[in-house]
């Protein structure tokens, strides 16, 4: 699986990352986790909205930051 957490290195996007981290976690499953702060790569997936959050290259979420909870549903 593959994990992208998109935003400028803010603290909102550090704490999705963090998220994401502890839900990987929990679950117990492999993923590549990456943090994208390029506004170029960024702006090439279509995200407007940061934090975004991306799943085996879908956006699953953009503009929230989700708990490890909520990131967990989304795995």
């Amino acid at each position: 699986m593959n994990i992208k957490v998109l935003g400028g290195g803010c603290r909102n996007c550090e704490n999705l990352l963090a998220a994401v981290k502890e839900a990987v976690a929990e679950k117990g499953i492999e993923a590549e986790i990456e943090y994208i702060t390029d506004m170029s790569k960024i702006m090439e997936h279509g995200i407007m909205s940061t934090p975004a959050l991306m799943v085996d290259n879908k956006v699953v979420s953009m503009g929230r930051v989700l708990k490890a909870k909520e990131v967990m549903k989304l795995l």
